[in-house]
C-alpha cells in the first residue's frame, strides 16, 4: 500500500510539473518573440529571457526522460493544472492561448503586469522546490531528487529579467494583493487539484509527448539530464 501511495504521488507530481514546464517554455517563446520585435537592441533582456526559456525546456526534457524510465506516459492534463495559466487568467481575464502577447509587451503598463506575474510564479516555484527537496517520497527517488536540485539551482535566474525590467523602469514593488492571488492559485492547485488527480482513477494518459513535432534550437540538448 505504501509503495502504491508513493508511486501514485510521484506520478501526479511529475505530471503536473511536466505540464507546467512545457507550458512555461512555449509561453516564453511568445514573450521572447514579442520582446525582440519591441526592443531588438536590448540584447541583455533578450538574452536573459532566452536563458529562462532554455531552462524551462531543459526541465521539461528531464521530466520526460524520468517518465520514459518509469515506462509510462504523464497524465493528460490541461490548463486547469497550470499555475501560470490560472494566474494569467485572473490578471488579464483571458487564457494564455487567447492573450495577445505582442500587444501586452508593447504597452509598458501591461508588460509591467506580465513581469510581475512571471516573477511571482518563478519565486513561488523556487519555494515549492525547496519544500519538495525535503519530502521523503521525493528523496526516495534519486533521479527525481536530482531533477529538483537542478531546478532549485536554475530558478533564481528566472525571475531576474522581469524584476530587472521593473527596477530599471522605475515600476512599483509587488503589492500584497498580487502576492495574495499567487498564494490563492498555489493553494487551489495544492489542496484541490492535486488531491483530485491523486484520487481519480479515470484520468487518461497522454498518447504522445507534448513536444512532438517541435523544432528546438541546437543548444537545447537533452544531455543535461541528471542520470
Amino acid at each position: 500500500m505504501l509503495r502504491w501511495f508513493r508511486s501514485r504521488y510521484l506520478d501526479v507530481l511529475g505530471s503536473i510539473y511536466i505540464y507546467n514546464e512545457h507550458r512555461g517554455y512555449t509561453a516564453l517563446d511568445r514573450v521572447l518573440d514579442a520582446v525582440r520585435r519591441r526592443s531588438p537592441d536590448d540584447a541583455h533582456l533578450i538574452g536573459l529571457i532566452a536563458r529562462h526559456r532554455a531552462d524551462e525546456r531543459k526541465h521539461y526534457v528531464m521530466f520526460k526522460r524520468w517518465f520514459e524510465r518509469r515506462g509510462t506516459m504523464p497524465m493528460k492534463l490541461d490548463r486547469t493544472f497550470g499555475h501560470i495559466d490560472r494566474f494569467i487568467e485572473i490578471m488579464f481575464r483571458r487564457t494564455i492561448d487567447r492573450l495577445d502577447t505582442q500587444a501586452v509587451v508593447d504597452r509598458d503598463d501591461l508588460f509591467e503586469r506580465l513581469c510581475r506575474v512571471i516573477s511571482l510564479t518563478e519565486q513561488r516555484g523556487y519555494r515549492q522546490v525547496e519544500i519538495l527537496l525535503g519530502n521523503a517520497m521525493v528523496r526516495s527517488d534519486s533521479t527525481l531528487t536530482r531533477i529538483f536540485e537542478v531546478i532549485h539551482r536554475d530558478e533564481p535566474s528566472h525571475w531576474a529579467p522581469y524584476e530587472g525590467w521593473l527596477r530599471d523602469h522605475g515600476r512599483r514593488p509587488t503589492r500584497w494583493w498580487e502576492r495574495a492571488i499567487d498564494g490563492f492559485v498555489h493553494s487551489e492547485l495544492l489542496f484541490l487539484k492535486l488531491p483530485f488527480l491523486f484520487l481519480n482513477p479515470w484520468i487518461a494518459r497522454r498518447e504522445d509527448w507534448a513536444d512532438a513535432g517541435e523544432t528546438q534550437p541546437a543548444d537545447l540538448m537533452p544531455a543535461a539530464f541528471p542520470g
